[in-house]
């Protein structure tokens, strides 16, 4: 295939995969496409151990980052100034959902670890540049995606000046203006179908959109992608490329604990909602009993980012070690629907690229071309 994301990076195919797994970045890195490690849970000595793992497993071959860069977040503060930085209404409503359904505290070793933690940090502009930082030391490292808003201007011009390409996930066609009056070299236009943090656009009416006022950026097509007609559909939009991230989470190489990931396969697409409930802002995910809870009459008002996730992730590690199968949730599109049983990451890869090529034959075919 030959778009301007496989001249850009010497790639084989523009499928970019954004994973929380090495495992995932890897495979799809070794298949001729470019996986993109998620960042926001890992520590600049975390991310050091990653990227050098990375690096021994796909042959010189290029790869990217995913930073969360949130244009507004309120103050980052450490787990242990929890009873301050957060209302007791909010806490307290936690730990009701948590006592009825019988879940227990996390043990003191791994309750301290939440207590020594920040939730949030790397999601601020001097947590982005200490992963940044890591991320130079490794040339095989060349792109870096910013979400959630405008990475600083200073962290543009280093990526820059050392050679790597940025870009951006935008949502609207305001997002991709002032991603690219800000100097991005690719745009992600994410379509309200995909998991995670989504604004309220469909891919099909966004994809075209974004590639009309970005012009000549290039833009890759996010937002219900995991099968080659859907990839068809976006390159017919304009796309040079698609990026995918909730096909990844059904593989055997998934971050997933084998529960979350049956969970999935018993899923329908309209079982991944959007709500507040892990992050403090809208995002997809699949609809649980935590999440029910939060929907009911009289619950809180989820916080902003990052208390919303100070007030939250030891309560999903409590969750998921008790394995409470009926609260577990996670971050995922409406293609959940489309998945039905585990695969692996090469399969999927290569799935992908058959269907392709059938529907641009039989596109083809329809047209009356050879």
């Amino acid at each position: 295939m030959r778009t301007k994301m496989t001249e850009m990076f010497g790639l084989d195919t523009p499928i970019f995969a954004f994973s929380h797994c090495r495992d995932v970045v890897v495979e799809v890195t070794r298949a001729g496409g470019m996986g993109v490690l998620g960042t926001t849970r890992l520590s600049p000595q975390e991310l050091e151990a990653e990227l050098r793992w990375i690096d021994g497993h796909t042959d010189g071959r290029p790869y990217a980052l995913d930073l969360a860069l949130p244009q507004k977040l309120e103050k980052v503060r450490p787990m242990v100034e929890r009873d301050k930085a957060l209302p007791r209404e909010h806490v307290e409503f936690v730990e009701k959902i948590l006592r009825e359904a019988g879940i227990p505290p996390l043990p003191p070793d791994e309750h301290q670890r939440f207590l020594d933690s920040s939730p949030g940090y790397t999601l601020t502009a001097r947590g982005g540049m200490e992963l940044i930082e890591v991320a130079l030391k490794h040339p095989q490292v060349r792109l870096v995606v910013s979400a959630l808003g405008v990475a600083p201007k200073e962290m543009i011009d280093l990526l820059h000046e050392k050679g790597l390409k940025v870009g951006a996930l935008v949502g609207r066609v305001e997002h991709a203006v002032s991603q690219v009056n800000a100097g991005i070299d690719i745009l992600v236009a994410q379509g309200m179908e995909a998991g995670a943090h989504t604004g309220n656009i469909t891919s099909m009416v966004l994809w075209p959109q974004i590639v009309d006022a970005a012009a000549p950026v290039p833009v890759l097509a996010a937002g219900g992608v995991g099968r080659g007609r859907q990839m068809a559909a976006a390159l017919a939009l304009g796309a040079e490329g698609v990026w995918c991230g909730s096909i990844w989470l059904g593989t055997r190489e998934s971050e997933l604990s084998p529960e979350m990931r049956e969970r999935f396969f018993a899923a329908k697409s309209e079982d991944a909602i959007q709500r507040r409930v892990f992050t403090g802002k809208q995002c997809r995910m699949l609809r649980s009993k935590f999440t029910d809870a939060w929907d009911a009459p009289g619950a809180p008002v989820p916080l902003p980012m990052p208390q919303q996730i100070m007030l939250v992730e030891e309560a999903r590690a409590r969750i998921e070690r008790a394995h409470k199968k009926e609260y577990m949730g996670y971050y995922v599109g409406q293609l959940v629907g489309d998945m039905k049983e585990e695969t692996s990451t090469k399969s999927v890869v290569y799935d992908m690229l058959t269907e392709f090529a059938d529907a641009v034959e039989r596109l083809q075919r329809q047209i009356g071309t050879d």
